[in-house]
C-alpha cells in the first residue's frame, strides 16, 4: 500500500494526517505548542520547538501506520503565513518566530500606508499594509532593532526554517511569499520598491519556487527519526488558507469558503491574481493558474473560548459533571435566545482585527445591552457577531466577485448546528458543510500528487469531499438580522478613534501596579 503525508504546520500545534491512496484518512497525529504573548502587541513562538513537532507529528502518524519508508509516496506541507525568523548564516535563529499575531511593528505599518506608497505595493502585492505582514516586520526589525540586524542574514517564515534544517536549502514556495507584502504577483518575484521599505536587498531573503517544488535527500537523521527514507520526497506545498480551499472542493468560480478555527476566513478561487483598490482582501497564490483572494479575521472561535474562560465558570462545571463538552452547554443556553439577542450586539475585536478593519487597535464591546438581558444573551451575541464580522468580509468580497453561488463551511465551528444555521441566517444563502474535517492537510496531498504528475488537474478533489450538512436561511431570521447588520456596521465605523485611543491606554498600563 502506498501513503502519502499531508502537514500542517499551524498557529498553536503542528498536524500530519497519513492518507491513503483513495484519500481516506488512515491516522492522525498532532503536536502542540505555546505562543508567547507577555504583552499585547507580542506574539511569537520558539522555532525549534515547532520543527521538532514537525519531527514529531511525522514520526507519530508514520507509527500509527506501521508503513515502511518506501511505503510513503511523499510528504507535502501547509502553513500557516505571515511567520517571520530572524537567521545568521548558518540558519540558527537569532529571534523568535514572530507570527501573524505579532503587532509589534503596527507604528511602520502605519507609516508605510501613510507615508510610503502603501497602497500601490499593496496592489502589486496582495498582502494589505498591516502589522501581521512579514513587509512591515522587516521593516522595524530592520530599522529599529539594530542587534538583529546586526546579526541576521536571512528573514525566513517557520515552513522555510523547516525546509532549511532538513535540506540546508533556503527556498520559499509562491503562496507563502505571496503572503508577506514582499512579492509581486505579476511577476513571480521579489517586488524592488517593495525591499526598499523593508531595508533589505533580494539575498537576505529565500528562492521563492512554485508550489509543486520538491525535492528529497534529507538529513539522515531526521530520516531515521521520522521513519523515512532519504529519498522520500518532500513537497514545498503552500499556505493553509489556500490549500483549505482545495481540500473543501472550493477551487471553481462561485463558490466562496468560510473557515473558522481559532481566527477565520472567507476565500474564493480566481484564474489571475486580483486587489483590491480600497486594500480591504488579500490575493495569495495556489498555482500560477489558481489565485485564492479573500479576507482573514482574528477572532473566530478564540472568541468564544474567552466567553467560556472568563464569563461561563458554572456552564464549565455543569459540563464537567455532566461528561459533556463546556461548548455544547454553553451553544444549548444560546438556542433559549431569539436571533439577534434582543437587540444585542457584540463586535469580538478582542484580538485587534485583520479583514475587513485592518485595524490592531480595535478592541470588542457589546453594544444595547439593557436590564433585560442576561448572560445568554451574551452567550448568542458573542456567537453571532463573530458571524456578522465574517458577513462583512463577504459583502467586500461580493463587489470583486459578485454574489456567491455557493457557500462551503468548515472549521470547529462546522460542529455546532447552532453556528451553522446562523452563518446561513445571516449570509442569506444555503450552507454546505464538508465531509472533510482535514482541509489543508487533504488540500496539501492533493497538490502534492499535482506535483508529482500522478494528477492532471485538480478535479479529483470533486471525488474526495462529500457533504454532511446543508443548512437554509430561515425568513424570518434573516429579516432579523437584516435590521441588525446596519447597525453593527455603523459602529465599527464610527469608533476608530476611540479604538486608537483605548488601545494606547492599555499598552501603557499593561502589567503595571500603581505605586
Amino acid at each position: 500500500m502506498m501513503f502519502y503525508i499531508g502537514v500542517d504546520i499551524g498557529t498553536t500545534s503542528t498536524k500530519a494526517v497519513l492518507f491513503t491512496h483513495e484519500a481516506k484518512v488512515h491516522c492522525v497525529s498532532h503536536v502542540e505548542y505555546p505562543l508567547h504573548s507577555p504583552l499585547p502587541m507580542i506574539a511569537e513562538q520558539d522555532p525549534e520547538e515547532i520543527f521538532q513537532a514537525v519531527v514529531k507529528a511525522i514520526k507519530g502518524v508514520v507509527e500509527k501506520s506501521g508503513a515502511g519508508p518506501d511505503e510513503i509516496r511523499f510528504v507535502s506541507f501547509s502553513s500557516a503565513m505571515h511567520s517571520i525568523i530572524a537567521v545568521d548564516e548558518s540558519g540558527l535563529p537569532i529571534t523568535a518566530c514572530l507570527t501573524w499575531a505579532d503587532s509589534r511593528s503596527k507604528a511602520w505599518a502605519d507609516k508605510i500606508k501613510n507615508e510610503m506608497n502603501g497602497h500601490e505595493i499593496y496592489m502589486r502585492t496582495g498582502t494589505p499594509i498591516h502589522p501581521m505582514s512579514p513587509l512591515a516586520k522587516i521593516a522595524w526589525l530592520t530599522h529599529d532593532c539594530p542587534e538583529v540586524i546586526e546579526g541576521a542574514s536571512k528573514f525566513i517564515s517557520i515552513k522555510e526554517y523547516v525546509f532549511h534544517k532538513l535540506f540546508s536549502k533556503f527556498v520559499i514556495d509562491h503562496s507563502i511569499a505571496s503572503a508577506t507584502g514582499l512579492f509581486s504577483l505579476a511577476d513571480l518575484d521579489w517586488d524592488e520598491e517593495a525591499l526598499r521599505v523593508a531595508g533589505i536587498t533580494r539575498d537576505r531573503l529565500s528562492q521563492p519556487v512554485p508550489t509543486t517544488w520538491h525535492t528529497d535527500g534529507m538529513k539522515e537523521q531526521y530520516a531515521r527519526e521520522m521513519g523515512l527514507s532519504v529519498r522520500t520526497i518532500f513537497v514545498i506545498g503552500a499556505s493553509d488558507g489556500v490549500l483549505s480551499n482545495l481540500g473543501v472542493n472550493a477551487i471553481d468560480p462561485g463558490i466562496v469558503a468560510v473557515t473558522i478555527g481559532t481566527s477565520g476566513a472567507i476565500r474564493t478561487v480566481t484564474d489571475r491574481p486580483v486587489t483590491d483598490e480600497k486594500g480591504r482582501i488579500f490575493c495569495y497564490a495556489l498555482t500560477d493558474k489558481h489565485w485564492v483572494i479573500g479576507g482573514p479575521v482574528n477572532n473566530g472561535g478564540m472568541t468564544f473560548r474567552w466567553l467560556r474562560d472568563e464569563l461561563a465558570s458554572a456552564e464549565v462545571e455543569t459540563a464537567r459533571r455532566l461528561g459533556i463538552d463546556s461548548y455544547e452547554v454553553l451553544t444549548k443556553i444560546a438556542e433559549r435566545v431569539t436571533p439577534g439577542a434582543e437587540g444585542l450586539l457584540f463586535h469580538p475585536y478582542l484580538a485587534g482585527e485583520r479583514a475587513p478593519l485592518w485595524n490592531p487597535d480595535a478592541r470588542g464591546s457589546f453594544f444595547g445591552l439593557g436590564m433585560h438581558h442576561k448572560k445568554e444573551h451574551m452567550v448568542r451575541a458573542v456567537l453571532e457577531g463573530v458571524i456578522f464580522n465574517l458577513y462583512t468580509v463577504l459583502l467586500a468580497l461580493q463587489e470583486l466577485i459578485g454574489v456567491p453561488e455557493k457557500i462551503r463551511a468548515t472549521g470547529g465551528f462546522a460542529r455546532s448546528p447552532l453556528w451553522r444555521q446562523m452563518l446561513a441566517d445571516i449570509f442569506n444563502q444555503e450552507v454546505e458543510i464538508p465531509e472533510s474535517f482535514e482541509s489543508s492537510c487533504l488540500g496539501a496531498v492533493v497538490l502534492g500528487r499535482y506535483a508529482l504528475g500522478e494528477i492532471e488537474d485538480f478535479s479529483i478533489v470533486k471525488n474526495l469531499v462529500g457533504t454532511t450538512h446543508i443548512h437554509t436561511p430561515v425568513e424570518q431570521h434573516v429579516q432579523i438580522y437584516e435590521e441588525l447588520i446596519p447597525i453593527y456596521i455603523s459602529i465599527y465605523r464610527k469608533l476608530d478613534e476611540e479604538y486608537t485611543g483605548i488601545a494606547t491606554f492599555q499598552n501603557k498600563w499593561a502589567n503595571k501596579p500603581l505605586e
